[in-house]
C-alpha cells in the first residue's frame, strides 16, 4: 500500500481551526488541541443557544407586557384572557413593543378588551 501524504490539508483544517478560535483565551487561541475542543464545545452552545434566544425573548415580551398592564389593573393572564376571548389577534411581540412606544394605543387595546 503506498503512502498517503497529507500535510497540506491537515495543516489547512488547523489554520481554519485557530482563524476561528481568534479572541479566545489563552492555549484555546494559540494551540491546535485545545482549540479544536474549544471550537466544538462553542459550536455546541450556539447551536443550543440559538433556541434558548426563543425562550429568552418571550419570557421578556410577557414581562414587559405584564407591567404595561398591570398600570391599568389589569394581570397578564386576565389580559391574554381577554384578548383570547375578544378576538384581537396580536402577538406578545408586538403587545411587548407598543407597551414600550406607543403607551396610548397600548391603553386602547387594553380598554378594548376590558
Amino acid at each position: 500500500m503506498s503512502r498517503v501524504k497529507r500535510g497540506s490539508v491537515a495543516r489547512k483544517h488547523r489554520k481554519k481551526v485557530l482563524k476561528f478560535n481568534k479572541g479566545f483565551v489563552g492555549a484555546h487561541s494559540t494551540l491546535y488541541r485545545p482549540a479544536n475542543q474549544q471550537s466544538m464545545k462553542a459550536f455546541r452552545y450556539s447551536y443550543i443557544d440559538r433556541r434558548k434566544r426563543k425562550r429568552e425573548f418571550r419570557k421578556l415580551w410577557i414581562r414587559r407586557i405584564n407591567a404595561a398592564s398591570r398600570v391599568y389593573g389589569v394581570s397578564y393572564s386576565e389580559f391574554i384572557n381577554k384578548l383570547k376571548i375578544s378576538k384581537v389577534i396580536l402577538n406578545r411581540k408586538v403587545l411587548s413593543q407598543i407597551a414600550i412606544l406607543d403607551v396610548k394605543s397600548f391603553k386602547y387595546v387594553v380598554d378594548t378588551v376590558a
